[in-house]
């Protein structure tokens, strides 16, 4: 079994250093599809204004960082042999510990990072390639390399799958993650057309991206799914967004 010391990977004097960032420019894309589930529709145009966000997902040698120096309680999983590598994304984490990541990524930078929104992930996802149902194209993820052989016990180390036309690592597989909006199911007929932020209330977050542990491990790029911001799941993650990105 990993030992529980993961956090003694990053020492106390190691400083604080922002993740690898891929920075996307303010623009218009389509988000959504009209041939997914029912809480895809309707494709709908949206202007997202400029951001960058994390290259990969947080992993557990990032947040054993955040634990050492806040003192938070470690994530359920936590030391499983098949959750403890360093470079695989950390798991089990609640919508809550990763607002209080973010605060704490943002005291220790003077940055400001958060969760990105709904719109803002499904446009990082899309890599630029718009209509397509993954960041690849469409043809299916039984077709990626090595498809048979991946995900047996648990999140594979992030930074290993191909990038997308942005450059980012693992969007749409390895974890599901976690997003700032409440979750609505007709959010879409009502959503404003620039900087989407989700809808004011509810009882589920939003999360994005394919998971480990489910039959079909690659989740197409408008799939949307939910859970209550308390739950901690062996295949929730998340990536940040940093905001003030020209």
């Amino acid at each position: 079994m990993f030992p529980l010391t993961a956090m003694s990977l990053v020492p106390s004097c190691v400083p604080i250093t922002e993740p690898p960032l891929i920075h996307l420019a303010a623009g218009w894309f389509f988000m959504g599809s009209d041939g997914g589930q029912d809480v895809e529709g309707p494709v709908h145009r949206i202007w997202v204004d400029s951001f960058a966000i994390a290259a990969t997902q947080v992993t557990v040698g990032e947040y054993a960082r955040f634990m050492e120096a806040t003192g938070n309680m470690p994530p359920p999983y936590w030391g499983d042999a098949n959750f403890g590598n360093p470079q695989q994304p950390v798991v089990a984490v609640s919508w809550f510990d990763t607002i209080a990541y973010c605060t704490w990524l943002s005291a220790m930078t003077g940055a400001h990072y958060r969760l990105p929104t709904e719109a803002e992930w499904e446009r990082a996802a899309r890599g630029g390639a718009e209509s397509m149902a993954f960041p690849w194209g469409n043809d299916p993820p039984m077709s990626r390399p090595g498809y048979d052989a991946r995900w047996k016990t648990g999140p594979e180390p992030v930074g290993q799958s191909e990038r997308n036309g942005y450059g980012l690592f693992e969007m749409c597989e390895n974890v599901h993650e976690w997003c700032s909006d409440w979750f609505g199911a007709d959010y879409y007929t009502i959503s404003p057309d620039r900087n989407p932020p989700g809808p004011e209330e509810g009882t589920r977050k939003a999360s994005r991206g394919g998971s480990w542990r489910h039959q079909i491990k690659i989740s197409r790029c408008s799939a949307r799914s939910s859970i209550p911001p308390e739950f901690k799941y062996a295949d929730y993650g998340f990536r940040v967004v940093r905001e003030g990105v020209r």
